[in-house]
C-alpha cells in the first residue's frame, strides 16, 4: 500500500485504529498480536504480516514538525536524495562537454549553500532528456519546472535565483533572470525619497533557447559581454 505525500494527510484519519496494528509486533501471528473491532462492520480485524506500507514525503515541505516522532516507531525512514550520477551520460545537442549530471550538481551545490540540502532539485525533472535530449526539451524543463520551483524556494528573491543559475557571471543575453536599475527620480519624481536602489527583475525568454545560457551555469569566471569587448 503506497501513501503518497503522507505528510500532507491527517494521520489519524488515514490510519485510524491501524496506527497501532501496523507495528510488526502487533500484527497477526506475532507474540503481541492485537485485534480491533471495525466501527462500521463490527467485525474483528488485524493486519497480516505480509502487508507492506510505503509512505512518501518531501522533506522540503514537511507540514508538521512532530510528524516524524509519531511515525518513526512504525516506519523506517529512507532518504532519497537527488542522483546527478544518473544523468552523467546524458548530453544535449549543442552543449559540448556538459552533461546534465554536471548541470544538476552545480545548481544543487548553490541551493544547499544558499538554503539547505532539503531543497535540492531532484534528478526526475531531467530524466525525460534520456529519451529526448534536445535543447528545446531542456528549455521546457527550465522554463516550466526549474525556474518556477526556484521562485517558490526563494520567495521571489530574484538575486538568489540569479546566483543559483550563475546568471550574475554570464553575458546579459545569456541570463535567464535579468536585472535593471530603476530611475526613481524619473519614474516617481525628485520629491520621492527611496532609501535603497531598487532593481527591476525580468525573465529573459530568449535565454532558454541558447546553449550558452546552460553552459554558463558551470562557468566559474565572469563572461565578457560581446558589446563590451575591446578590439584586439
Amino acid at each position: 500500500l503506497i501513501i503518497d505525500e503522507i505528510n500532507r494527510g491527517n494521520i489519524a484519519r488515514i490510519f485510524g485504529e491501524l496506527i497501532t496494528l501496523i507495528e510488526p509486533s502487533k500484527r497477526a501471528g506475532a507474540d503481541e498480536a492485537l485485534e480491533v473491532v471495525l466501527p462500521y462492520s463490527k467485525t474483528r480485524f488485524s493486519v497480516p504480516p505480509n502487508v507492506y506500507l510505503i509512505g512518501t514525503m518531501n522533506t522540503a515541505d514537511r507540514s508538521l514538525t512532530g510528524l516524524d516522532v509519531a511515525l518513526r516507531r512504525r516506519f523506517v525512514f529512507h532518504e532519497m536524495p537527488p542522483r546527478p550520477d544518473l544523468l552523467n551520460d546524458v548530453t544535449v545537442s549543442g552543449l559540448d562537454g556538459l552533461t546534465m549530471g554536471q548541470l544538476l550538481h552545480a545548481m544543487n551545490q548553490r541551493i544547499e549553500a544558499l538554503l539547505d540540502r532539503d531543497h535540492c532539485l531532484g534528478h526526475a525533472y531531467f530524466m525525460p532528456l534520456r529519451k529526448t535530449a534536445t535543447l528545446e526539451q531542456l528549455g521546457s524543463i527550465f522554463r516550466n519546472q526549474v525556474l518556477p520551483l526556484l521562485q517558490e524556494y526563494f520567495f521571489d528573491d530574484w538575486q538568489r535565483i540569479q546566483w543559483v543559475l550563475n546568471d550574475h557571471r554570464k553575458a546579459k543575453e545569456h541570463q535567464f533572470v535579468q536585472s535593471a536599475s530603476v530611475d526613481v527620480a524619473k519614474l516617481l519624481g525628485p520629491e520621492v525619497n527611496v532609501a535603497r536602489s531598487p532593481q527591476s527583475w525580468r525573465i529573459n525568454p530568449k535565454a532558454f533557447d541558447l546553449p550558452q545560457s546552460y553552459q554558463g551555469i558551470l562557468l566559474s569566471t565572469p563572461a565578457v559581454n560581446s558589446e563590451d569587448a575591446s578590439p584586439a
